[in-house]
């Protein structure tokens, strides 16, 4: 693969992304530009004189047609290769990843999920698997704050519009069986992310609203992670993973999350996270683990070591090999 050093331009400013993959290609030593597809004029893109562009997910950015419009009409000007990571299949890969594409016409799409990989190449369209990943100068062990402080948190969303109409969905039942141990103590357990307050019928037992603390700021979350014995980590799927499980390991916070073959296939449980299948076996490992402070420090550094694997750097240097393969980059 060749070395050059390319121009970037993300057409994202949201917090969530910004301080993730475009993270990965400057520490690949490349020039990166974030802006919202809005507010990037054609002057602005002479000046930059990207030689790719890239739009992530489903955002504020590009939620709406006008705006995917406005996406398109950008990668026209430019001229240049242009990559779409779809971050939102399959469960919105009809509503969400198809029409976009149809849009704004990536030149390859990447996505998080591997059977959707295969959909997007029976309907002609080139694709690859890409997952999250973390980046170390966001997600990092940190000294622990007392104002997090805890036996468990969970930083996530509730989701209640969801749940009134799918309560069974994997997702919640997820949530169940890794926070319902934790209220059935003593032990302090926070829940950061919006519309606890509207899920107060998901757990066996109500949740002290001191224990609720709504949303939490995006670099605010390593913090957490930091802070406390366990992290409560959910999966929304038993073939996929979340963004906040690769970022818990890297910010070395000791995660608990499902036992499923996706988390087996990159981790090792009980080397780098725990797993658990069920509310018992939940139980079961915070009464293992309370007694062990030693083995709870050796997981959290090797789960540290672990999310280096899969970084932002890693991520971004597979996206620029899979582009010159493909012959969508050209080296020089």
């Amino acid at each position: 693969m060749s070395k050059q050093r390319l121009n970037i331009l993300f057409l994202e400013n949201h917090p969530m992304w910004i301080h993730g993959l475009p993270n990965g290609f400057r520490k690949l030593g490349h020039e990166v530009m974030t802006s919202l597809p809005q507010t990037m004029t054609y002057a602005a893109m002479d000046k930059f004189k990207p030689d790719l562009i890239i739009a992530i997910s489903w955002t504020p950015s590009n939620d709406k047609p006008k705006k995917q419009e406005r996406i398109a009409s950008l990668v026209q000007h430019a001229k240049v290769p242009y990559i779409y990571w779809s971050t939102e299949d399959p469960g919105f890969t009809k509503r969400v990843s198809l029409p976009l594409i149809k849009r704004t016409k990536p030149d390859f799409v990447f996505s998080i999920h591997r059977p959707t990989v295969a959909k997007f190449n029976q309907l002609g369209i080139r694709a690859a698997h890409l997952d999250f990943g973390s980046d170390s100068s966001v997600h990092r062990r940190m000294k622990p704050l007392q104002k997090y402080k805890g036996t468990a948190a969970l930083v996530a969303n509730g989701y209640p519009n969801l749940y009134k109409k799918r309560p069974h969905n994997y997702r919640f039942q997820s949530l169940r069986r890794l926070v319902n141990p934790f209220l059935s103590t003593a032990y302090k357990t926070d829940l950061y992310g919006r519309y606890w307050n509207e899920m107060k019928t998901i757990f066996k037992r109500p949740i002290a609203a001191n224990r609720i603390h709504g949303y939490l700021p995006y670099k605010e979350a390593s913090k957490v992670y930091s802070s406390v014995d366990y992290v409560l980590g959910p999966q929304n799927a038993r073939d996929r993973l979340t963004q906040r499980t690769y970022e818990i390991l890297a910010s070395g916070g000791l995660l608990i999350t499902d036992d499923t073959p996706e988390v087996r296939r990159w981790f090792k449980p009980g080397q780098d996270l725990l797993v658990t299948s069920s509310e018992q076996e939940t139980a079961r490992l915070i009464a293992y683990y309370n007694t062990k402070p030693k083995l709870r420090e050796r997981i959290r550094a090797n789960a540290v070591k672990a999310a280096a694997v899969y970084s932002y750097t890693v991520r971004a240097g597979f996206i620029l090999q899979k582009l010159y393969e493909e012959g969508i980059l050209n080296s020089k």
